[in-house]
């Protein structure tokens, strides 16, 4: 699966997660980005991805993401 398809099925987890936030979903988003985006979202968000995609992360590798688009490559790997 491509990196753009993950993309596009983590955004319902974002706008679900994150209803405040109305602005585009990239790879580049982060949680500087989005006001709602704290650990405790930070945790949800990943608990959600490896519900959506079937997959679990490491504490490492959870720890190593940056943005969307890191987590979107990390799952990309994983079920690749």
């Amino acid at each position: 699966m491509m990196i753009e398809n993950i993309l596009a099925r983590l955004e319902p987890i974002i706008r679900d997660l994150f209803d405040e936030y109305d602005g585009p979903i990239t790879g580049k988003l982060s949680a500087k980005d989005v006001e709602q985006w704290d650990s405790l979202a930070n945790v949800q968000l990943i608990v959600m991805a490896e519900k959506a995609f079937g997959v679990r992360f490491t504490a490492g590798e959870v720890d190593g993401l940056k943005n969307l688009g890191d987590l979107a490559a990390c799952v990309c790997a994983k079920i690749s």
